[in-house]
């Protein structure tokens, strides 16, 4: 009797731990970071106070790069993987097209129902990973793993007050606001779930993706928009402005709606743009250089993970990132921490949990991370790019190749391939040209470059952050692993060892130290502690 008791108990402490944890993923389209006042101050923002408010609770991550167009990213936090492991590279139906997404590939609805079946699964909103012909392709959402799926099936909706909707497969018409109706299709979902059960709710925007529009005027500020085509035509940043502050108003009623459930201080929230601007709302020059492209403002987008894992909120990170990361990061908020056993070994995953961050242990998931779009019809825009702290390659398929300082020219206007470059350059040239080769599985692709001083440029390995204060990363473009050396002013041995980046340096005094490596052709690298 007393087994039973024991047994009865624990499954019920293991019921209730599960309960408690709950991840709602939202994701904007077509939207960067710059019409966002807590990323960019430019005096041309919109007002949304129920996103901003979940930084509260959360964590603004500044470094995360999404794919340039929304179905592969969408594939990314899916899967885990990168496009060209799933074939997902373009916009599924779109122009240029994209294989769809195979229902074989493992996804977080599925690992999560692998590891706790009671857990509720709904996709809400845009799908745009399969055409909804042959009419099978409808059951895709559900083949993935959901429980329910809700919303148009393939990319921008035609009109927001009159478009297509399926609900597990069974096609109606709407004429309700689609921001509107994807969240009362969301509280519904909640409301029917078993609220002794945890969720996840997958829930996708089309707004502010075009056409552009003027809303409900119940969910803006903009009362200064006609609405008629001409003037969309004339003002489409003002339109696109008014969408977004629509969404944002419906994601303060879904978030009213969970505290009402008992449900929202215990939810994971996360907030995430697909892909960056359109060239029509864009405020870059060249305004090409936006969605689409694997330049910076076509790859960075906002996001906020918000709720009970973060740990000491309202904070910024600098970390790189991958909207791939997701993958891992929704499966361990439910604590399924030990997900990469059930991983098979011919689906590799290229996902890195956030938990580090959110739980402050560290400001460092990736050493670099990676961009990509490929179509079924390619262009001159195809290509991968891959970046780490301050440098970015781009290599486009076509073959030709670009190096860019991030930190000096966040822009993108001088290729330093076009210039003569610095030994810094060239080391951080080198470090992400072999790292995109194996990440590919590809033969190196690196371009023979020589410095400025006419020196080869020899193998070298970067510190940073520089000043430091806690911990120290390296970048290296070689594949073993050297033996490094850290030394006060007077030469007195601080650390040494191969595994620098696991070393906790907050408890040494502050001043200078230099870095010292095994490796002949490394110079001693100064370094401030702060």
């Amino acid at each position: 009797m007393l087994k039973c008791v024991l047994l009865i108990f624990c499954l019920s402490v293991v019921s209730f731990s599960f309960a408690q944890t709950n991840t709602i993923l939202i994701i904007a389209d077509d939207l960067g970071t710059d019409y966002f006042g807590f990323y960019e101050n430019d005096g041309d923002t919109v007002d949304v106070p129920n996103i901003r408010r979940l930084l509260q609770k959360g964590v603004k991550f500044t470094n995360m790069m999404a794919n340039p167009v929304c179905s592969a990213t969408r594939s990314s936090i899916l899967t885990g993987r990168y496009g060209f492991r799933t074939g997902v590279g373009g916009i599924v139906g779109g122009e240029g097209g994209s294989k769809s997404i195979d229902t074989a590939e493992n996804s977080i609805p599925k690992m999560l129902n692998f590891f706790n079946p009671s857990i509720a699964k709904a996709n809400i909103g845009k799908w745009h990973l399969n055409q909804p012909s042959p009419s099978s392709n409808l059951q895709s959402p559900i083949a993935l793993g959901y429980n329910h799926f809700e919303g148009p099936f393939t990319g921008q909706i035609t009109n927001y007050l009159n478009w297509t909707k399926y609900t597990n497969g069974v096609q109606s018409t709407v004429t309700n606001y689609a921001t509107t109706e994807n969240v009362n299709n969301a509280v519904d979902w909640l409301k029917r779930t078993n609220q002794s059960k945890p969720f996840f709710l997958w829930l996708a925007f089309n707004a502010p993706h075009s056409p552009y529009h003027l809303p409900p005027a119940s969910l803006h500020q903009f009362n200064n928009l006609s609405g008629t085509a001409s003037d969309i035509q004339a003002k489409p940043k003002s339109y696109f402005k008014a969408m977004i502050q629509a969404m944002d108003k419906e994601i303060g009623r879904l978030c009213d709606s969970l505290k009402v459930l008992n449900k929202y201080e215990n939810t994971t929230i996360i907030f995430i743009g697909d892909n960056g601007n359109t060239p029509s709302t864009s405020k870059i020059s060249p305004t090409f250089n936006s969605k689409g492209t694997i330049y910076q403002y076509g790859i960075t987008v906002p996001c906020i993970i918000s709720g009970p894992n973060v740990v000491n909120p309202n904070r910024t990170t600098t970390a790189l990132v991958n909207a791939v990361d997701l993958f891992a990061t929704i499966l361990e908020s439910f604590g399924f921490d030990s997900w990469k056993s059930s991983v098979p070994a011919n689906r590799p995953i290229d996902s890195k949990s956030l938990m580090p961050v959110l739980k402050n242990t560290s400001d460092s998931i990736r050493n670099w991370t990676f961009s990509e779009i490929f179509k079924l019809t390619t262009d001159a825009n195809d290509g991968k790019t891959i970046r780490n702290r301050h440098y970015k390659l781009m290599k486009f398929d076509n073959g030709k190749q670009k190096l860019f300082n991030l930190t000096k020219d966040p822009l993108e206007t001088k290729d330093l391939l076009t210039d003569k470059l610095s030994d810094t350059d060239i080391a951080n040239y080198y470090f992400l040209c072999n790292e995109l080769a194996k990440l590919l599985g590809v033969n190196s692709f690196c371009q023979t470059l020589v410095s400025s001083s006419g020196t080869l440029q020899t193998k070298k390995i970067l510190a940073y952050p520089n000043p430091f204060n806690q911990f120290i990363y390296i970048e290296k473009d070689f594949d073993s692993k050297p033996l490094l050396i850290l030394k006060n002013s007077l030469g007195q041995t601080i650390y040494q060892g191969y595994d620098i980046e696991n070393q906790y340096f907050g408890d040494i005094p502050s001043g200078l130290y230099f870095l010292y490596s095994s490796n002949d052709s490394v110079f001693p690298i100064k370094m401030i502690k702060i």
